[in-house]
């Protein structure tokens, strides 16, 4: 057995040396300066004026990105015949030559971002024409307009994804892409088109479609019915019309966001779309106004121009609704517009919802009914309204039963209708912060004021109740609960009264935010939290640090905006600083000359003071950092801090002294008298 050991000892090293030249001939530097790996040449960054001649013939990628080449020529690519991947994006390339890629014939992916292609496009247009086999072709921010890219595209029948964002294209027309027969994405966005006429029919292929941060004022008579993602974000559209149409349209995700879209879109009768997104829009629905007034039977009519041709379409807006098949759709994005109430019925056509966000309007009132079951919705975001009230009929049966994220923050809500956690069964988040809301307190005492009950509520693991003007809770509020998460700050007199609601989270409490909420040092004691591991107790009036703190094992504290004038210098040493990875400790008035438990910290390995740059302490007037504190006040804190009975015996020694001497001298003088009367009356005779 030992005779092996040697033997086998030096496989193992030949091995590890031959894995070693391995990974050297995987990754190495080529004559140029350019990276190789395997057959990836990355030659980003070198200030090359042109492409390198000394490369390995075997090149399949080729990555020039951020040089200096302003001419790709006839002869540039001669010595690399398998490249399959050219990526110039970022250089200054104003020409290529008409036979540049003659010897590259299967090109596949060519990136040509961000250069100077405008000025020699033509001849550009010739050199892209002897690619066969391109696939995909990047042109983006070039200064192109629409006449230039149409020549540029002409002739790459074979093209699948194109991009030709951040140019300066101001109108389609059906000419631009003719060819492009085989084409699957086409990027048009960030250049400033305001029209398009017909400019996609012939594209029967095209499947992604990205029109954002462009001018366009109305999509009408929308109908590639191939097309599966269309984004127009970010545009100034007002009205977005379908083709009306009984054919299936493969549409699954529209992005209408940032619009100025007046009217909820007219879509396809029948279509698989599953994401509508329309924040930001000045969108609202006009079946009935405000103040009660109904317009079910006004009609709004569309005067449709086509070259010679006029066309006066009739809509009735909020009943288009209705042929429109929106049983396929789960996103649905109305956040940030006008609207004040839904129609009736509206969300009854989407059975298959799972996230609604209604967040950033006009809301008054919201309604839960069996009519809208909502039942596959987990995500509701009613937040940023006017609600005062949230309705729900009585006795109903399943109403959002698998809701899991309700967020009804900054409302104008002071209760939620008895019973509501009873149907939403699968409950994991429930935002109210910033409502006049009140906890439930146990059954049997007085519930006559309005209030939220969640008690029982077993799912629940993140509440928010931040600035709801809490004054107390008593009587366990969160009892049955299992919350995680809570969020009580904002609420400056939450901390008062009896604090047994603590008790009932001790189990299960992992993050407690208490920022503003008026906190000194003696109001809370935190022992029993043992599975607290994030505790925000920042914008409040501590002056002590908590002793109570020392003994939880958190991960993240926040002391932000206190009146601390130190920590407790064996922080480091107690299990709340050994398990610390992250401290705020900033805004706090620290006295430079008790920094000890600063020094102590910047010695505790993993630990991260994110705001450690903020931090300052006080001398006198002055605001230092307390990691570059200068000698005058490291003296002064040195005396300061000196041994206090060194102190007291350097003080107590003259006035010592100074007795010591007047006895003496008091004696001295005295010491016949003195004599005499011990003499006198211890009846000893006197030699005197």
């Amino acid at each position: 057995m030992e005779a092996l050991l040697p033997g086998l000892s030096l496989l193992l090293l030949l091995l590890a040396v031959g894995w070693g030249s391995g990974m050297d001939a995987a990754r190495a530097t080529s004559p140029g300066g350019c990276e190789l790996v395997q057959s990836i040449m990355d030659c980003t960054g070198r200030w090359l004026s042109s492409i390198p001649e000394n490369l390995r013939g075997d090149t399949e990628e080729l990555f020039l990105d951020d040089n200096t080449i302003q001419v790709l020529g006839n002869a540039s690519l001669l010595l690399y015949p398998q490249l399959w991947h050219l990526s110039l994006t970022r250089n200054r390339l104003e020409l290529i030559e008409p036979g540049a890629f003659l010897s590259s014939q299967g090109l596949e992916v060519l990136s040509l971002t961000d250069n100077l292609l405008f000025t020699n496009y033509s001849l550009t247009a010739a050199a892209l024409s002897a690619l066969p086999a391109l696939r995909t072709l990047d042109l983006a921010g070039n200064q192109l307009r629409e006449d230039m890219v149409s020549i540029l595209v002409s002739n790459l029948s074979s093209l699948e994804s194109l991009s030709v964002a951040r140019n300066v294209i101001m109108r389609l027309d059906s000419s631009i892409f003719t060819n492009l027969t085989q084409l699957l994405e086409l990027n048009l966005e960030k250049n400033y088109i305001f029209e398009i006429d017909n400019a996609f029919e012939g594209l029967q292929r095209l499947q992604r479609l990205n029109i954002a941060y462009n001018y366009l004022p109305c999509l009408v008579g929308f109908g590639l019915t191939q097309l599966r993602v269309l984004n127009v974000s970010n545009n100034v559209i007002e009205w977005f019309m379908t083709l009306q149409s009984d054919d299936l349209f493969e549409l699954e995700v529209l992005d209408l966001s940032h619009n100025h879209l007046l009217f909820f879109p007219v879509l396809p009768q029948q279509s698989k779309l599953h994401s509508l997104l329309l924040q930001d829009n000045r969108m609202s629905f006009y079946q009935r106004l405000p103040n009660g007034t109904s317009l079910a039977n006004v009609t709004v009519q569309f005067l449709i121009i086509d070259g010679n041709s006029t066309n006066i379409t009739t809509v009735r807006l909020w009943d288009e609704l209705c042929h429109s098949n929106l049983s396929s759709l789960h996103l649905l994005d109305m956040s940030q517009n006008q609207v004040w109430g839904l129609p009736d019925d509206f969300l009854a056509q989407m059975p298959s919802l799972t996230h609604l966000k209604l967040n950033q309007n006009c809301l008054e009132a919201f309604h839960l009914s069996e009519e809208d079951p909502l039942a596959m919705l987990t995500d509701l975001d009613l937040s940023q309204n006017q609600l005062v009230e949230l309705g729900m009929k009585v006795g109903a049966g399943d109403i959002l039963p698998n809701l899991q994220l309700f967020n009804l923050s900054t409302n104008r809500l002071q209760a939620l209708p008895p019973g509501i956690f009873t149907h939403t069964k699968k409950i994991t988040t429930l935002d109210l912060s910033h409502n006049r809301v009140d906890l439930c307190p146990q059954p049997g005492e007085a519930e006559s004021l309005p209030c939220v009950d969640i008690r029982g509520v077993e799912t629940l693991t993140h509440l928010s109740l931040a600035g709801c003007g809490l004054q107390g809770l008593s009587s366990h509020p969160f009892q049955g609960t299992s919350l995680m998460h809570l969020d009580l700050s904002d609420n400056h007199q939450v901390l008062s009264g009896d604090l047994g609601w603590l008790q009932d989270l001790v189990l299960t409490l992992q993050v407690l935010s208490l920022r503003n909420t008026s906190l000194s040092s003696t109001t809370v004691d935190f022992s029993a939290l043992n599975s607290l591991v994030r505790l925000d107790l920042s914008r409040n009036s501590l002056a002590v640090f908590p002793s109570s703190l020392g003994t939880l094992r958190l991960r993240s504290l926040d002391l932000r905006d206190n009146c601390l004038p130190a920590l407790p210098p064996d922080l480091a040493q107690v299990p709340l600083g050994k398990s610390l990875r992250e401290l705020y400790v900033s805004r706090n008035p620290y006295n430079c000359c008790m920094l000890g438990w600063w020094d102590a910290l910047q010695q505790v390995e993993g630990l991260r003071v994110p705001d450690g740059q903020e931090v300052t302490c006080s001398h006198g007037s002055h605001a230092l950092s307390p990691g570059a504190l200068p000698e005058p006040v490291l003296q002064s804190c040195r005396w300061q801090t000196a041994d206090l009975v060194l102190l007291y015996l350097v003080l107590a020694l003259p006035t010592c002294l100074t007795l010591l001497v007047a006895f003496v001298v008091i004696f001295l003088m005295l010491k016949e008298k003195l004599l005499k009367m011990v003499k006198t009356r211890c009846g000893v005779s006197s030699p005197y």
